[in-house]
């Protein structure tokens, strides 16, 4: 299930362009999920461990991708580890969802904003105050309150 605490919170990543590119390993860019990923945001294709073709950009290092795909590779690949999922776009949201469901796993993310998951049906555990909600309307509602 996926997690979100909104607003501050301590124990979170906040800087997670600057935190993946002094972390990163050039295996995470060999999975097809993370490939699928990138060509999704970023629209480029892998080179490889250190180097995407991007569409926009010509080649470029990984380093220079996007911040919220950075931020996507990092929530996939170090689960275990709190992000603020504030520097995605929400061109990103649902490979959030895809990630949680993939890694059949909770995964916590921070949230300093209100990020549009779609009008499809969730399965959302706000931490602030332990509940679960099953669409964006429900979010919003309790989101609300977090958010300053």
């Amino acid at each position: 299930m996926l997690n979100i605490f909104f607003g501050d919170m301590s124990e979170a990543i906040y800087n997670t362009s600057l935190y993946f590119d002094n972390t990163y390993y050039d295996s995470w860019l060999q999975d097809p999920f993370a490939q699928k990923m990138i060509k999704s945001i970023d629209k480029a294709v892998v080179l490889s461990g250190q180097a995407v073709d991007s569409k926009a950009l010509g080649v470029i290092p990984v380093t220079k991708i996007s911040g919220g795909l950075k931020t996507l590779l990092l929530i996939y690949n170090e689960p275990g580890k709190i992000f603020n999922a504030s520097t995605c776009g929400d061109n990103c949201s649902k490979w959030i969802l895809r990630i949680a469901k993939k890694l059949d796993m909770d995964i916590t993310i921070n949230l300093r904003h209100i990020m549009d998951f779609g009008d499809g049906k969730l399965d959302i555990k706000i931490l602030n105050n332990d509940v679960i909600v099953h669409s964006m309307g429900e979010m919003v509602q309790y989101a609300g309150y977090f958010i300053v």
